[in-house]
């Protein structure tokens, strides 16, 4: 560090690299003279910890010379704090208003493998800043990084490899007995093998998703195995459930059954034995759709390794792979960065507010496809964040608003349009509910009663309405103590600690707009009772904010016809599922076994104009002349993304297609003479007319005087070219001398 600008450690989990490298940094003389060393940290829960853990070593007041900032909390001492812990999303929002991080002298980047989008933006503003700050210091520290490529990127850094304090652990392959073989019976004949070993081990089983987590729970509780405990673990669970997961049991064997969250954003005790799926599902973004899909893949090697390296820390270990050993040396060396298969809208709207200019130029340590940053462009078009200027794009006013909101730019626009629908009240409720973790929950064994309670805040017209509908009952609650909040929440199954996310960043949300001078809400101003309620004017703001993620029903088999040409279904989840509305939008596109809408609402199509009117692309058919309005009407659509929103609307065909409405309008009105009444300036017309049709019948020759075409010639040889009316030809024949 003293001799180098950039340090790369790549230490193996458990050689305390994260506690001990500010440490260093502070023994080196470093986070003196008003400077700080900044820590990042991919989680909340990691930065606060971690800050615990060194405020402790060090034997300091945490919140004095060591601290932490998160996102709803910052523990913190401007004069005294030297060494800070923060998660990577609060450095990047601290470059608004520090663009050369003039605060730090030394930065620590934790866990640089997991490559989120935070952090590859992070590495790639370091990359440009380190050129004009040559004080400043910058570690990267990892599990299991790709040393080279960071090295290179950083023009040849040095990398230092750490070694952990671990036991051996001992690489075992099962795959499947044959093609037919359950991913759960391989899991329960993996678990037999490894308790002949050891009857107490406790075992950790990483699986794809919570839906093979249940099924292979049941099969492994329907075999009751003597004195072992099956215990599910995944983001979206019960808190209680959770806290099982780190106590360990001397006189029992745990089986914990995990998603890829227990890879390396928790480090469960005591495990003896691990078995690796080898598979997770993965969310990836279509730049071409815009879905984002959550497909099950292959893992890569540096997860299996990962995954393996979660055995081993108490004693020796065993990892079974339920795959061959030839399929794990085909596979990745890493996985894809966040940033080559998420939706960047969010980065593009920080890069253009930050003056960073072209996405496709900034330093990324893998530069995006260009098709995603086109993409970005274009959801950041429909929201009207930016325009077009000339050749190039510029932020609007809205998207400035935007890039000041620590949400999604889709959600931010649902309080920019909530303020413009004078709704701001619900807005702000509904952005925060769609940021946090789904607060309710499904415990394995009561989830019917779960289902029962959660009825009651669901709404059969809108899943937006039902997230009021659960505002308004802890809203109630929480006029007493927390207690009864707490009670009421596990009366309902409602997760507490999510409840207060929602609460707290709702406060957040206030304290962003009155820093942007808006008007909002009174702070003590109540929601009311939204039961059997639809607020049109919320809806439309949500609407503005999603334009492309609309629906039309084909029919109960066949679901929704969305944009571009897609297909997609109700989520059996939401509220409105059972109801088929017409039409629905939806905040959520995503795709498992098919394409489902969560977060949805029934909606009026005719708002489109109203809310997206930059997205609407019209038609005009059928110009027919109205003889009661003695004026040319047609017929108008209005298509967005592919879908009619407006049909058969009738329009005044001369506002459209002046040429084609004074055709109609000279035959019908004055060659036809179909008018309400006779018109008399078209008296003599009418009787030249009659006499030619007496002399045609008298001749025998039908037709043979009387030519339709030629007497619109004379019509339009002698009247003005813009009269297409009945009201604009009797004005113009009165201006006529006699």
């Amino acid at each position: 560090m003293a001799k180098h600008q950039v340090v790369i450690v790549c230490g193996d989990t458990g050689s305390g690299k994260t506690t001990q490298l500010p440490k260093i940094a502070l023994e080196m003389g470093r986070g003196v003279e008003g400077r700080r060393i900044g820590c990042t940290q991919p989680r909340r829960i990691a930065a606060t910890s971690v800050a615990r853990r060194v405020a402790e070593e060090l034997q300091v007041s945490l919140g004095k010379e060591v601290g932490y900032q998160i996102r709803f909390e910052d523990r913190t001492d401007k004069k005294t704090t030297a060494v800070k812990f923060m998660t990577d999303g609060v450095l990047l929002a601290e470059t608004r208003n520090d663009p050369d991080l003039r605060q730090y002298d030394t930065l620590i980047i934790d866990e640089a493998h997991e490559r989120s989008l935070n952090i590859d933006f992070i590495l790639g503003y370091l990359h440009r800043t380190l050129a004009w700050r040559k004080d400043l210091k910058v570690v990267i520290s990892s599990a299991t990084l790709d040393a080279s490529s960071f090295s290179n990127f950083f023009g040849g850094a040095p990398v230092i490899e750490v070694e952990g304090r671990t036991f051996p652990v001992e690489d075992q392959f099962q795959p499947p007995l044959d093609d037919r073989e359950r991913l759960a019976d391989q899991v329960a004949r993996a678990v037999e093998d490894l308790g002949e070993l050891d009857r107490l081990g406790d075992t950790l089983v990483f699986l794809p998703g919570e839906r093979e987590i249940r099924d292979t729970a049941d099969l492994l509780e329907g075999r009751n195995y003597p004195g072992t405990l099956i215990l599910p673990l995944f983001a979206r669970q019960a808190g209680k459930e959770q806290e099982a997961v780190f106590s360990p049991m001397p006189s029992r064997r745990r089986i914990i059954l995990a998603t890829n969250v227990a890879e390396t954003s928790l480090t469960i005790p005591d495990i003896r034995f691990v078995i690796d799926s080898g598979l997770a599902r993965v969310s990836r973004h279509d730049p071409g759709s815009g879905i984002q899909r959550l497909q099950i893949e292959e893992i890569s090697k540096a997860s299996a390794r990962q995954r393996r390296g979660r055995c081993g820390r108490v004693s020796e270990g065993v990892c079974v792979r339920l795959y061959e050993e030839e399929n794990f040396e085909d596979r990745d060396e890493y996985t894809d960065p966040e940033i080559l298969r998420s939706n960047l809208a969010g980065v593009v709207l920080q890069m253009e507010h930050l003056g960073l200019g072209d996405p496709l130029e900034f330093p990324f340590v893998d530069p995006p496809q260009a098709k995603r940053v086109a993409q970005a462009y274009r959801v950041l078009e429909e929201i009207e964040a930016v325009r077009k200027k000339g050749r190039h794009l510029e932020l609007t006013p809205t998207g400035r608003a935007l890039a000041r909101m620590p949400l999604d730019p889709r959600i931010g626009k649902i309080l920019v349009a909530a303020k413009e629908e004078g709704c701001l009240l619900e807005g702000l409720i509904i952005a925060s509910a769609l940021t946090v973790q789904d607060p309710r929950e499904r415990p394995k064994e009561k989830q019917q009663a779960a289902d029962e309670k959660h009825a009651g805040f669901r709404d059969k017209r809108s899943d937006f309405t039902g997230w009021l509908k659960l505002w308004y009952a802890i809203q109630e609650e929480r006029s007493g103590s927390t207690n009864k909040l707490r009670r009421f929440c596990q009366k309902n199954f409602i997760n507490f600690r999510r409840v207060q996310e929602w609460l707290n960043l709702h406060r957040e949300l206030r304290t962003t707009l009155r820093s942007l001078k808006w008007d909002l809400p009174a702070k003590d101003k109540r929601l009311t009772d939204p039961e059997d309620t639809y607020s049109e004017p919320l809806h439309r703001a949500i609407l503005a904010s999603i334009p492309s993620q609309i629906g039309m029903n084909q029919g109960k088999k066949t679901g929704y016809k969305g944009a571009r040409n897609s297909i997609f279904f109700l989520f059996p989840g939401s509220g409105i599922f059972g109801a088929a509305p017409a039409w629905v939008m939806a905040f959520e596109m995503v795709e498992t076994t098919r394409l489902y809408a969560r977060n949805a609402a029934m909606f009026d199509p005719g708002w489109f104009e109203k809310v997206a009117p930059h997205l609407c692309r019209y038609s005009y058919s059928n110009p027919r002349w109205v003889k009661e309005q003695g004026a040319v009407y047609g017929e108008e659509r209005v298509i967005a993304f592919g879908l009619p929103v407006v049909e058969k609307r009738r329009i005044h065909y001369g506002r459209i297609d002046r040429a084609v409405a004074r055709k109609v309008f000279l035959l019908e009105a004055l060659v036809n003479q179909n008018t309400r009444a006779p018109m008399p300036a078209l008296a003599r017309n009418r009787g030249t007319v009659a006499a030619a049709e007496r002399l045609e019948h008298k001749m025998r020759r039908l037709g043979g005087l009387i030519h339709p075409e030629a007497v619109v010639s004379f019509y339009e040889d002698k009247i003005p070219s813009d009269i297409c009316t009945q009201k604009d030809f009797e004005k113009w024949v009165a201006a006529q001398p006699e």
